[in-house]
């Protein structure tokens, strides 16, 4: 692999800090500017659908002025937001500036893969980019972690100036990462024509259509019931605040296990079975979950859950990567504006399932339509010939 991506993975790592931050201390926010818990809470909506939103508008931004120097405008960004965030006199303030570290956010992650996509062929591309995805599961473990311990001694404005000073040094840092790695800033004349022509091959193709769907059940399936994981721990007795919080982490620690262990599953299973295999584990353990096991087991199914599903989405990435390569980042932006609006979705979808029809049918449901969307991902992605997955 090269050096170039570890300075990459920074960036993601940087990024995915911001990203839970305010989690945490939540309810010092709420104390500090006299609002409802629910409203603080929506700081981390702001955040997140500002960076789905964002993206097609960001991808085409990197492919015309150049990634890497978007990449570290976007963390300055970042950097800036959160001293403004720390700096904030009202919850209007904070609130705006939570919506700033969207925009910076939705330009760092997507853009980063987009980046190293360019830099390493695609029979290795898999593996590094699952070196950057190491990078962001490590920020959000850490992130909200480090959150909660500064917050108890510095409150919610010192997170925020600690964050802002790190996404500072991390943009010079990364900066100088790109300078002696030989990535180019090279000025790019603004060309709209060749940006249409981008989106119309991602837009054309037939990989295309499949990759986003794909990734937006992920989003909706996956990520989409983690906020119900509490509740139904506590319909099972079990009230501890931190039980929930330890089970979705481990779901963290599994896409770990997935980054230092997917060459190897590369070389023994091939992409195909990888994807299927995936989809599958994932299943088995949405349907383990709704017969409501102890906690203890949940945790192993979350943890188990975590290298099934990243053994499919990292295979969509890698496809999405693929796309367009003269529009890269335009088509990784799409990938996560699907993933992260099936996201938003998620907890609609699944709140409604839960009350009409219980625990144990939507989970199997959920199951299901993981492994349908695995299966036909699968054989579809790897059964169209390379010269279809570009048209002109």
């Amino acid at each position: 692999m090269l050096p170039i991506l570890n300075v990459i993975a920074m960036v993601t790592f940087a990024s995915a800090l911001s990203s839970r931050a305010m989690e945490p201390v939540v309810p010092l926010v709420s104390t500090d500017l006299a609002v409802s818990i629910a409203a603080a809470a929506s700081l981390s909506t702001a955040m997140a659908l500002t960076f789905a939103i964002v993206q097609p508008i960001i991808g085409a931004a990197a492919d015309v002025f150049g990634k890497p120097r978007l990449l570290i405008v976007c963390l300055s960004l970042l950097g800036v937001a959160n001293i403004a965030g720390a700096l904030a006199a009202s919850f209007e303030m904070l609130f705006l500036s939570r919506i700033l570290c969207g925009i910076a956010a939705g330009g760092t992650f997507p853009v980063a893969m987009g980046l190293a996509s360019d830099l390493v062929p695609l029979e290795r591309r898999q593996v590094a980019l699952g070196r950057l995805l190491s990078g962001a599961m490590a920020g959000n473990l850490l992130g909200a972690t480090a959150s909660g311990v500064i917050g108890d001694f510095l409150g919610w404005r010192g997170v925020l100036t600690v964050l802002g000073l790190l996404m500072v040094f991390a943009s010079v840092a990364v900066w100088l990462g790109f300078r002696r790695g030989g990535v180019t800033h090279a000025k790019q004349a603004v060309n709209f024509s060749a940006l249409k022509r981008g989106y119309r091959t991602i837009i054309g193709n037939p990989k295309a259509r499949i990759c986003f769907a794909a990734v937006f059940f992920n989003g909706l399936l996956v990520f989409g019931f983690f906020p119900f994981v509490a509740a139904l721990l506590f319909e099972l007795g079990e009230t501890r605040a931190s039980i929930p919080g330890v089970i979705i982490a481990v779901f963290a620690i599994g896409g770990l296990i997935y980054t230092v262990t997917v060459s190897r599953m590369l070389a023994a299973f091939g992409v195909k079975a990888l994807m299927i295999g995936g989809a599958l584990v994932v299943t088995i353990q949405f349907v383990i979950v709704a017969l409501g096991p102890d906690w203890r087991v949940q945790a192993i199914c979350f943890l188990l859950m975590g290298i099934g599903f990243y053994s499919f989405h990292g295979s969509l990435q890698v496809f999405s990567s693929d796309l367009a390569p003269e529009a890269r980042a335009s088509a990784m932006s799409l990938h996560a504006f699907c993933f992260f609006m099936g996201q938003a979705a998620g907890p609609i979808v699944y709140g409604f399932a839960l009350a009409h029809f219980g625990t144990l049918f939507t989970l199997s449901l959920s199951g299901t339509i993981m492994l349908v969307s695995g299966v036909t991902a699968a054989w579809l992605l790897n059964r169209l010939p390379p010269d279809r997955s570009a048209p002109a």
